[in-house]
């Protein structure tokens, strides 16, 4: 925060309220022709694959963090899609960037937040915050500020690196693949489809077919289908 005070880079906020910006320009304004042209449904399905595997693999983590986790299964899980999906849908209507499940939450997790309440309080204080919106855009803009706490986030997430069956290497290769494929790719969906995907062929290939169930197999087939997707989306 020193530093980012002291930089010259830093631009202060002309005021510090305002009323909050119009949703004019961007409610409701969907171009339904082009998104339902033939063109578009490799990226829809994309975008699909990216923003499920996102949210599962968000929720996973900050569960296993708050020791939410029952055993192997996530609690809830259907309530927690649905609400990450009506949340991406109705931020879309609104032309709002993606309202879905973010690894930060991992900070709510660490001060005690266990519950729905947090994510109560949390969004008051986002609706209290419309009228700072000067000073809020401030902060929010300046890497300096928002980076320390992102790092901070990334080393809690860490700490679950030590349950890793590193001995075995059907195990641990896609679990590292996982690790540094998320942020070299720069995308939580991706990542962990170089590890899904990995995990299931290591398993053929040491004989031992039966540690993965249908489900793993067929979601690497999946998951194969995504990559493809998204390298073609590319180029």
């Amino acid at each position: 925060m020193a530093e980012s005070l002291l930089s010259t880079r830093f631009q202060p906020p002309t005021a510090l309220v305002a009323p909050p910006p119009s949703l004019a320009p961007t409610f409701l304004q969907l171009d339904w022709r082009a998104a339902l042209s033939p063109a578009m449904v490799p990226l829809i399905a994309v975008l699909l694959f990216m923003f499920v595997f996102d949210a599962i693999g968000t929720l996973i983590a900050v569960c296993e963090q708050a020791g939410l986790m029952q055993g192997d299964r996530l609690p809830r899980a259907r309530q927690a899609m649905i609400s990450d999906a009506v949340g991406t849908v109705v931020g879309s209507l609104l032309g709002t960037s993606t309202v879905t499940s973010y690894v930060e939450s991992a900070a709510g997790v660490a001060q005690g937040g266990r519950t729905g309440l947090v994510g109560l309080v949390v969004a008051a204080l986002f609706l209290a915050a419309l009228v700072f919106e000067p000073l809020v855009a401030t902060i929010g803009n300046y890497p300096p500020i928002t980076a320390p706490a992102l790092v901070y986030v990334g080393v809690l997430m860490l700490r679950q690196v030590t349950r890793i069956a590193w001995d075995d290497p059907t195990e641990s290769i896609p679990a590292f693949l996982m690790v540094v494929g998320i942020p070299l790719s720069f995308s939580i969906a991706d990542g962990l489809a170089l590890g899904l995907v990995t995990h299931p062929v290591l398993k053929l290939l040491s004989r031992r077919v039966r540690e993965v169930g249908v489900t793993g197999y067929v979601l690497a087939v999946l998951l194969l289908l995504y990559l493809a997707l998204l390298r073609s989306r590319l180029g």
